[in-house]
């Protein structure tokens, strides 16, 4: 009787560690948001500007990972004419400049940065790296569609779902891999993205930081490399740095994402 008691002592158990890895599994997956940061907005859906300072290679891919976002049921982006020399790629209130240029062989291949006060977003910027993406390794359509769907996808408050480059794909551009197009691709948002926005943007602001002048966040926007970009608080599981926060005093900060050629 007391052997028959340990067995189903043990099954017990057994079954309470599937079930909380079962759980646990789902909460990480359930959540790829990066803290509490958004845009402010009165209401949904609302529309975010997306300025265009990129070159021809990559207009049509600009354009992809607009259209994907906007099928979102809380946030449209649209293109409009840049405001920003794409070297610099400055940010400008209420919405994101995307750039490309070639920035060098300085190991990224794209970044996004928000600019923040408490948990609002202000505005933010997209670079693109043609150093890289004019080489053999990255200059494909697959490739371009990731990292631009992917870091647009950070400027609306979206973190990677997963960050292992070789793990199989997750079928989302918030997903690190070695093979954008798959199978399954990761060249586009998948349905879980789209669940996440709306629960970041769930709740409604009683004002809108989208579209619309807003107070300057001070003269700090030159974040251009590792040096300026502040603590590093966030590694993906090769060890390399994915995520940086810079602290420009009362209230402001700076985030930086970035993906990192292999």
């Amino acid at each position: 009787m007391r052997k028959f008691t340990y067995i189903r002592f043990g099954l017990l158990i057994a079954l309470i560690a599937v079930f909380s890895f079962a759980v646990l599994g789902v909460v990480a997956y359930a959540d790829n948001s990066w803290g509490t940061f958004h845009w402010a907005r009165t209401a949904n859906p609302f529309t975010l500007k997306l300025g265009d300072n990129v070159s021809s290679a990559w207009d049509a891919h600009l354009a992809t990972a607009s259209s994907d976002w906007s099928k979102s049921v809380v946030l449209d982006t649209t293109r409009a004419d840049g405001q920003t020399n794409p070297r610099s790629c400055k940010p400008v209130t209420g919405r994101v400049e995307v750039c490309s240029e070639k920035y060098g062989f300085n190991g990224w291949l794209g970044v996004a940065r928000i600019w923040t006060s408490d948990s609002h977003i202000q505005k933010g910027t997209v670079k693109v790296n043609d150093t890289y993406f004019n080489t053999t390794t990255y200059n494909t359509p697959a490739w371009r569609r990731l990292v631009m769907c992917q870091e647009i996808g950070h400027t609306l408050g979206l973190d990677h779902q997963d960050e292992t480059f070789t793990d199989p794909n997750l079928g989302t551009c918030m997903d690190y891999t070695s093979d954008p197009d798959g199978p399954p691709s990761n060249e586009h948002p998948n349905k879980h993205d789209y669940e996440q926005l709306e629960v970041i943007y769930t709740h409604p602001d009683s004002s809108t930081s989208v579209g619309h002048p807003v107070p300057p966040l001070g003269n700090r926007d030159d974040v251009e490399g590792p040096p300026q970009w502040g603590k590093v608080i966030k590694e993906s599981s090769d060890g390399r740095p994915s995520l940086y926060a810079r602290d420009l005093g009362n209230g402001h900060k700076v985030f930086t994402f970035v993906i990192w050629a292999e």
